[in-house]
């Protein structure tokens, strides 16, 4: 089922070199493997989306954290993005909110944005994502480590990402906590495992 035109798929990605990337992962391991691993779970990332594009219509976007402009189009271009942005700076919700406003902005009305750590990650996932907010103003992954692992909106929500402690197990608590002011209530998803520790390795093969 082909989705109507206006449909946004973010991807926030972080370029894969040794030091800069899975840091807590690259605690563990090492950083050249922990890059390797980003690099790999970002290729999964994107051949799902871009399966998912032909199924269902959306634009792919890549949002880069890492590179420059020209190398992070370069990059984007090799991954199959329709579009490469920029993550910009700021924490990670400003980073998020930004790269949501610049989508509504641009003619966007729906907007799903994950991240690029999902091994479990595949196409039933986008496709539950997107029809979901066919009747619903959101719809959230719940991550395992309390967090979340996609957001998806029908129109912008300035303030859904403030006041959130970041990196924490609060994520996805505090995250519900500001939907219910904001009256948006949210379609859940399956929850996935995002890959930050050496032991979320072992079911992934």
């Amino acid at each position: 089922m082909r989705q109507p035109a206006g449909c946004q798929l973010i991807v926030m990605a972080r370029w894969p070199a040794p030091g800069r990337c899975k840091r807590r992962l690259a605690g563990c391991l090492g950083p050249v493997a922990a890059a390797r691993i980003q690099a790999r779970l970002t290729d999964h990332t994107l051949a799902v989306a871009r399966a998912g594009r032909r199924r269902l219509g959306f634009a792919l976007v890549l949002a880069v954290d890492g590179l420059a402009g020209r190398a992070a189009r370069r990059w984007g271009e090799a991954l199959g993005a329709d579009h490469v942005r920029l993550q910009g700076t700021g924490g990670l919700g400003v980073r998020m909110q930004r790269q949501i406003q610049r989508a509504f902005r641009a003619g966007a009305r729906r907007v799903v944005v994950i991240g690029s750590d999902l091994p479990q990650l595949d196409g039933d996932d986008l496709m539950a994502a997107f029809a979901a907010l066919e009747s619903s103003a959101a719809v959230l992954g719940p991550a395992r480590d309390g967090g979340y692992w996609l957001l998806g909106l029908r129109q912008p929500q300035p303030a859904l990402m403030a006041g959130i402690a970041w990196g924490t197990p609060r994520v996805l608590a505090q995250t519900l906590t500001a939907m219910g002011r904001l009256a948006l209530e949210p379609v859940l998803l399956a929850p996935r495992a995002d890959l930050d520790w050496a032991k979320d390795l072992r079911p992934w093969r």
